[in-house]
């Protein structure tokens, strides 16, 4: 595995992998062990779109793993002002040891990862949350002991945290269920890909039918970044969209409930679930932290 792009391009055994190493990770920086593994080593950060938890917690991992973190803004970069990606991508390949992203077009990563000769981590794209689905999952397996025989429902919004979470869920074993509006099911591409796995995928406009015997149940903002002017229309497609305690109330009786944060109580989630589920959901952002340490040490350890 030379990036991280997406889910689509990883293996449910390299997931498993990678959840192993954060988990190691985890028990070092809870017990005090240093892990300098990439002592020397830097990490570009490039962030068109801004963020809390992705820029903390990849800056603090990288510097945790002895390594040493650069913030690039669009502002700082020549990539917003015009120049190539691919000419971004080899003058920063002579400079770094890996570049995280954080965008808006999926093709502006595959870009990097194409022209450049460091690995790339996908920190967000329209398209796709790989790293956050990471802690999901190692959240989820902590809290279930694993993947077998559970049920992942996801409500609301087809955007790039159920493309990610379709395609996750999928390759480690989880039966998996979507519940959007109509003309907001998840990408075309995403969908094909589960066509693979059968009834172990089930896409609805019932949100109860989703969550029936759930597990996990997850849900993300109703208007992602860049659609603020859309904010209040987008209530009103998204309103019968809710994760409350009637929702829950068909899910399994030790349903654990995920948001990948910032949440709007009172619109994707219930201040009641919200407050119900705080320790799974922040110990979820932790882990933000800890996966994206293994995705790192993966790809930038021996390179």
């Amino acid at each position: 595995m030379k990036h991280f792009l997406k889910l689509l391009d990883v293996s449910g055994e390299q997931i498993i992998e990678l959840l192993n190493t954060a988990d190691q990770l985890k028990y070092e920086k809870k017990h005090g062990i240093e892990h300098q593994r990439l002592k020397g080593k830097t990490l570009g950060m490039i962030f068109q779109k801004s963020s809390t938890r992705t820029r903390v917690s990849f800056e603090t991992g990288i510097y945790q793993l002895g390594g040493t973190g650069l913030f690039l803004s669009s502002n700082d970069l020549q990539i917003g002002r015009g120049e190539p990606v691919r000419d971004t991508a080899r003058v920063l390949s002579r400079y770094l040891d890996g570049i995280m992203i954080r965008t808006f077009a999926q093709k502006e990563v595959e870009d990097l990862a194409e022209y450049g000769s460091i690995p790339v981590i996908n920190g967000l794209t329209d398209f796709a949350h790989p790293c956050q689905v990471m802690a999901d999952l190692m959240t989820i397996r902590e809290y279930k002991g694993g993947f077998s025989g559970l049920k992942m429902c996801y409500i609301g919004d087809g955007n790039n945290m159920a493309n990610s979470l379709i395609v996750g869920g999928l390759k480690v074993g989880m039966k998996v269920a979507v519940a959007t509006p109509a003309d907001h099911k998840p990408d075309e591409k995403v969908l094909e890909f589960a066509k693979g796995y059968g009834d172990m995928f089930e896409l609805t406009e019932n949100i109860m039918d989703a969550a029936c015997k759930a597990d996990v149940v997850f849900t993300d903002v109703w208007a992602s970044m860049g659609m603020e002017k859309e904010a209040e229309e987008r209530k009103k497609v998204f309103a019968g969209y809710q994760v409350n305690s009637e929702l829950l109330s068909v899910c399994a009786k030790d349903v654990m409930v995920q948001h990948c944060l910032p949440a709007h109580r009172g619109e994707e989630i219930s201040e009641e679930v919200f407050e119900a589920h705080a320790d799974e959901i922040f110990d979820e952002a932790e882990n933000r932290l800890h996966a994206q340490k293994a995705i790192m040490v993966k790809l930038m350890e021996d390179k």
